[in-house]
């Protein structure tokens, strides 16, 4: 029972006028992003509504990150956008409850951990254009609500929206260093909206990107053919769009960790995602995933627990309901002014700071994700090769720390102490440390150093052993660790070593 209880943190201590508050604040931001990505991908508003309450809802209660806010994400709608064009908004319900079986799995299989292996300078690459993109989105809302896509805002109307803008940027920065007592957000939103509402002034408003009244979202099975040929269209979108959803989630999550420092549950976290995308590709809505703009605003409003997300998904639900009159004249500039400093406090402004005491390999690799993120606009791709270049001069550098110490014992037997580990990028240098026509009748090659890590470096003892017994000479290992022993005893049937049995001796891998 008290794994159920721990769901909804009963016994966290929880400010629950900070969380209430941080919720309607969140759930003000969250419209007119999931209103635009909808429109965006050619779907009905609607449809990015109900993403934004079903990932919500769900999220919030089964999510492995209290303070976190999930809904419907850019980040995912927009790798869905071909198959939208191509074959119908039913193939894109089908795909995102398929994508939310491939994040179930993920969770189940407990696979969410493997997101620790992404290093810092991709992280800090990640968010730092991720905060270019949250800002340049807020640009384009100073277009002309009439001109065509490119018509820009001129005279009486720019000026109208630069200074809401303003307004409500020096609102959120101010007023948190006068009291705490309320989030900064929120009263800008409302104190812009009061200003418009009493003055008369004419403004760009939420109404002007589309109608948020409607329905509560009902239960669809997609109307499409059930067949291995639908499954072959819908798979590779459903993948892809599990993976971004993935990554930016678990991503947001130690955003969060480090920001409050605690720890989230990724596998929770993934499984929960999941769910989500299963109960909105039966509901009408278009999938979702983490949104770290929404978090970072929920998380800087003070909120800490469940209750900030629970009440922004319903307050998203009233409005669908009955609110969509009023927030339909919520002001533009109010929500581009409170995402724009969530942009600026978003972008990892320490990253200058360090980067002259960086590696030049990092230097790169920050710059590269961030001008990834900004261009492509896909943030999985963008850290995939933030953590492909990291690794491959992680395995550059480890190669080149292998080193043999030689030895001749008084029985005339000669060791070979290996330092460093064994892997496919060492295994040449690790070759040529021998002198094989010179070595004595009898070489132990002692790992207590050193670690065998992949078939490669297998593939490496079996060809060193094989040049020894050419020549006539025995060669053996010593001081192996248990995992090595598993690896070599699994390849028995295709190499030929002898080890050194001695089962008394703890290396310092299997002290670990």
């Amino acid at each position: 029972m008290k794994k159920y209880l721990n769901l909804f943190d009963f016994r966290q201590k929880v400010n629950y006028r900070t969380e209430v508050f941080a919720g309607l604040t969140v759930a003000m931001t969250m419209i007119p992003e999931s209103l635009s990505f909808a429109i965006l991908a050619g779907l009905t508003p609607l449809t990015g509504l109900y993403a934004a309450f079903i990932m919500g809802i769900v999220t919030a209660i089964f999510g492995g990150r209290p303070g976190m806010v999930s809904g419907g994400a850019g980040a995912t709608v927009v790798v869905l956008i071909a198959l939208i064009s191509s074959h119908g908004v039913e193939y894109l319900f089908a795909a995102v409850a398929l994508a939310g079986l491939l994040q179930l799995m993920v969770g189940v299989f407990r696979f969410g951990k493997f997101v620790r292996l992404i290093p810092q300078p991709v992280m800090f690459g990640f968010l730092n254009g991720l905060a270019v993109i949250i800002f340049m989105s807020q640009v384009d809302q100073f277009k002309s609500m009439g001109g065509g896509e490119n018509s820009w805002m001129e005279g009486t109307a720019l000026y109208t929206m630069l200074g809401l803008t303003l307004l409500t940027i020096l609102i959120v920065s101010v007023l948190p260093k006068i009291t705490k007592a309320v989030p900064a957000s929120l009263v800008a939103i409302l104190v812009v909206f009061g200003v418009v509402y009493f003055l008369g002034i004419e403004t760009k408003k939420v109404v002007d990107i589309a109608s948020v009244s409607g329905s509560l979202p009902s239960f669809h099975i997609p109307n499409i053919p059930f067949t291995w040929e639908t499954l072959k269209i819908i798979f590779p979108y459903a993948m892809v769009m599990a993976g971004v959803g993935l990554i930016e989630s678990l991503l947001t999550l130690n955003m969060v960790d480090e920001i409050t420092n605690t720890r989230g549950k990724s596998n929770r976290e993934a499984a929960a995602q999941g769910v989500a995308n299963i109960a909105n590709g039966f509901f009408g809505g278009m999938g979702g995933c983490a949104m770290v703009a929404q978090t970072l605003v929920n998380v800087g409003s003070g909120a800490r627990a469940r209750l900030s997300a629970i009440i922004g998904a319903l307050t998203i639900l009233l409005i669908i309901l009955v609110g969509g009159p009023v927030i339909e004249q919520i002001p533009m500039a109010a929500l581009v002014g409170v995402m724009m400093v969530v942009a600026i406090g978003t972008f990892e402004w320490v990253s200058f700071k360090i980067l002259n005491k960086m590696p030049k390999h990092d230097i790169f690799v920050l710059i590269l994700v961030a001008a990834v993120t900004v261009v492509l606009h896909n943030l999985a791709l963008a850290v995939l090769i933030g953590v492909i270049i990291s690794s491959l001069v992680f395995a550059w550098e480890s190669a080149k720390r292998i080193r043999a110490r030689k030895r001749v014992d008084e029985d005339g037997v000669k060791y070979y102490e290996i330092y460093g580990p064994l892997f496919f990028g060492s295994t040449t240098t690790f070759l040529e440390k021998f002198d094989v026509d010179n070595d004595p009748e009898e070489v132990v090659i002692d790992f207590k150093e050193s670690k065998v890590v992949d078939m490669s470096a297998i593939d490496a003892l079996n060809k060193i052993t094989a040049r020894y017994q050419k020549q006539g000479k025995k060669l053996r290992l010593r001081h192996l660790s248990s995992d090595c022993l598993r690896l070599l005893s699994n390849a028995e049937s295709v190499i030929e070593v002898d080890i050194i049995k001695d089962p008394t001796y703890k290396v310092m891998a299997d002290r670990v």
